[in-house]
């Protein structure tokens, strides 16, 4: 994680936040309702401005968002589900209610990227390995291999394409050309990623890893009684947001006619989970300047 961002779980052991970041991402995708998405995808965002910055975190959810555009104009041209006619092209009508699902499906899809990217930035591969290594080993070596492996096959990526611009300018190429450029680049770093993978396989076996004897961690983590308190407070939230958000997306359907959103007590706890790094952040924020 950049340094220079505040990381509001750091003070906590890792269980803390890999408990709450996995149930943000599962709430994330099952829950499919216009307001828990809505309110998701504003957690994730405050959570990536807090711990990556602004700039990157916008520059995220900007993607995410196009993404988002296209779901639901997929949904809008190829479900031809709904009660509310928005217009017709010839015999084939256009409705409403398929619009507002592909924008909920589409909101769920950005929010989840956007967790993810919260999720890359506080969990490094040390802090999976604290929580996972002894009890799953081989689970804890595949995610955090993941993790690592994305970043260098995009880095990868843009080197081999910035070697192949270099040789073939891409203004002199045609179309033909281009694709089969893209098609050599995905062909390189196919072999480059399955050579690596077989690398790495020897040298986890040289090291002994996963040989019968527990292994140890390069940092010293405690669970103390704050993180059992910080626990507990997130998985009274993860409860009741569950059970409540059952509740809201049984009784809510988009087809045929969407069902009409109310004010709602049962959405606060699962906006108090939402806030959980905003509050965490204040409440370090404020812990410093009281000691000054």
């Amino acid at each position: 994680m950049d340094s220079a961002r505040a990381n509001p779980f750091e003070a906590f052991h890792p269980v803390v936040p890999v408990v709450y970041l996995s149930a943000v991402i599962v709430f994330a995708m099952a829950a499919v309702h216009p307001v828990y998405v809505a309110l998701s995808l504003a957690g994730a965002v405050a959570a990536a401005c807090l711990v990556r910055g602004p700039a990157r975190a916008f520059g995220t959810l900007g993607f995410s968002l196009v993404f988002a555009a296209v779901v639901a104009a997929g949904n809008l041209v190829f479900v031809a589900q709904g009660s509310t006619e928005l217009f017709r092209i010839g015999e084939r009508a256009f409705y409403a209610e398929a619009l507002g699902f592909g924008l909920v499906m589409g909101g769920m899809f950005a929010a989840m990227l956007m967790w993810f990217s919260v999720w890359s930035a506080v969990l490094d591969g040390e802090a999976l390995l604290a929580v996972f290594g002894r009890r799953a080993p081989t689970v804890a070596l595949i995610v955090t291999q993941v993790m690592r492996l994305t970043r260098q096959f995009v880095r990868r990526g843009r080197s081999v394409r910035a070697a192949q611009d270099a040789a073939f300018p891409p203004a002199s190429l045609s179309k033909r050309d281009r694709l089969r450029l893209n098609a050599r680049i995905a062909s390189v770093l196919m072999g480059w990623g399955m050579e690596d993978g077989i690398v790495r396989s020897d040298a986890m076996r040289a090291r002994g890893y996963e040989c019968g004897i527990p292994r140890t961690l390069y940092r010293r983590v405690r669970f103390r009684g704050r993180d059992g308190a910080a626990l507990a407070v997130v998985c009274l939230l993860v409860a009741l947001s569950g059970l409540l958000a059952g509740v809201a997306c049984s009784q809510y359907a988009f087809y045929p006619t969407a069902s009409r959103l109310v004010a709602w007590w049962g959405y606060a706890p699962y906006v108090a989970l939402m806030a959980v790094p905003a509050v965490l952040s204040f409440k370090e924020s404020a812990q410093w300047q009281l000691s000054k």
